[in-house]
């Protein structure tokens, strides 16, 4: 069995606020194997304490390497066809909307050591089970 250790990584990412100008910024990716299908993200701007929180699913992450994703709060695409240098996200809080570009090497290194950890696919055996069903009964 693969250790239960937490993986944490942080990259730059830029907020791109329009054609002409961005916003620098860090996005930490924390994975738990704990909680296998989700990736906890938080972004912070620089020179700033206060971080803005985000779960998004694994596979998610992995796929939006390849082509285009999700759909209404999160949504993930390479930048394009040939060139897979770069990845944008776009968050969508009720707020507003904001567009992130990442290296796709940074979150490639990243999903790498999650899978290490919790192979895809069987991220279903890491779940207990029987304790989520004791918090679930316990709250009825």
């Amino acid at each position: 069995m693969k250790s239960m250790r937490t993986v944490i990584q942080g990259l730059p990412v830029q907020l791109v606020v329009s054609q002409e100008m961005s916003r620098s910024m860090c996005m930490r990716l924390r994975y738990e194997p704990s909680d296998p299908y989700a990736v906890r993200v938080a972004f912070t701007a620089d020179g700033s304490d206060e971080a803005v929180e985000w779960i998004i699913g694994r596979d998610l992450l992995i796929d939006g390497l390849k082509g285009p994703v999700g759909e209404r709060d999160v949504q993930i695409w390479p930048a394009s066809e040939r060139d897979r240098g770069a990845v944008y996200i776009v968050l969508k809080p009720p707020d507003g909307v904001a567009l992130l570009e990442a290296t796709a090497q940074d979150i490639k290194r990243f999903l790498h050591e999650t899978e290490a950890l919790v192979p895809r696919g069987y991220e279903s055996e890491r779940i207990d089970s029987d304790a989520l069903l004791r918090h679930l009964l316990a709250e009825g």
